[in-house]
């Protein structure tokens, strides 16, 4: 009688494996996401980041573009430098600066946002960088870096809620 059982369910188990896939043809892509592209901070999360004033090497914050196209213009991920209520805030120019990899001070936009581009709007990593300016004053500051939404009339840059905040933590 146990042996029976045991077939009895593998039957049905069986059964339920081959019945339950269903046989569509799913099409390639939606139209509305085909110049639809995402930027993240790499790891894939909003975790912080704490350093000490006087460290002299540049931070970098990797990102990752998510494209899945080559196209004929180049996308554009914007990010600014946010402080966060609360706390004793970093100050660009004073605590720190966004910088290019080589340690130039790069300028915001009339509108305070910095700029990564993506040639093509192909899949790649980049890197935002950060220059520590050891300012004496005591205490700790923070500031946030934060991937902000792109939307233009030929593409948009969209960001990922769980990995589009770099909080930096001074010390």
């Amino acid at each position: 009688m146990k042996t029976q059982n045991v077939l009895i369910a593998a039957l049905l188990l069986s059964g339920v494996l081959f019945t339950a896939c269903e046989d569509k043809d799913y099409p390639a892509g939606l139209s509305e996401y085909e110049h639809h592209y995402y930027i993240v901070y790499v790891p894939n999360n909003n975790s912080g980041v704490t350093v000490n004033r006087s460290q002299s090497e540049l931070l970098k914050f990797p990102v990752q573009f998510y494209s899945e196209f080559t196209r004929n213009y180049d996308a554009v991920a914007h990010y600014s430098v946010v402080t966060p209520d609360g706390v004793d805030a970093a100050v660009i120019d004073e605590d720190f600066q966004i910088v290019d990899r080589d340690g130039n001070a790069i300028q915001p936009d009339g509108n305070g946002k910095y700029s990564i581009v993506f040639p093509q709007a192909i899949k790649a990593k980049d890197t935002v960088y950060v220059k520590l300016l050891n300012n004496p004053a005591p205490g700790t500051r923070v500031v946030e870096i934060n991937f902000e939404d792109n939307i233009t009339p030929d593409y948009r840059v969209d960001i990922f809620s769980t990995a589009f905040r770099r909080t930096l933590t001074i010390e």
